[in-house]
C-alpha cells in the first residue's frame, strides 16, 4: 500500500499521531509547512508516487533522500522502487 508520494513510510512517522496527519496522499497541506515540492510534483503529473515518474529518481528526490539533516540515506527511493514493482 502506497503511503506517501516520495516513499516515506507514514506508518513509521513519530509525528503522525500527535499532528493528526493522515499522510500526504490524504491531505492538502503537510503539517510541517506550506507545501511539499515532491507531493506537488507527483500530483501535478497525476502519479501515485515518485517511483512512477519517467525521471525517477530525480534530482529533487535525491536531494530530499540524502539531505544531511532530514534525509534517510535513500530509503524512500528504495521504497518507491518497491511500490513500482508491486504495481
Amino acid at each position: 500500500m502506497v503511503e506517501s508520494r516520495c516513499g516515506i513510510l507514514c506508518s513509521e512517522c513519530e509525528y503522525r499521531e500527535q499532528m493528526g496527519c493522515a499522510g500526504c496522499i490524504h491531505i492538502d497541506k503537510p503539517f510541517w509547512g506550506e507545501g511539499c515540492p515532491l507531493k506537488t510534483c507527483s500530483e501535478e503529473k497525476k502519479l501515485e508516487h515518485c517511483g512512477q515518474c519517467e525521471n525517477f529518481p530525480c534530482d529533487m528526490l535525491n536531494q530530499f533522500a540524502y539531505d544531511e539533516k532530514q534525509g534517510d540515506d535513500g530509503k524512500r527511493i528504495t521504497q518507491c522502487r518497491s511500490w513500482k514493482n508491486l504495481g
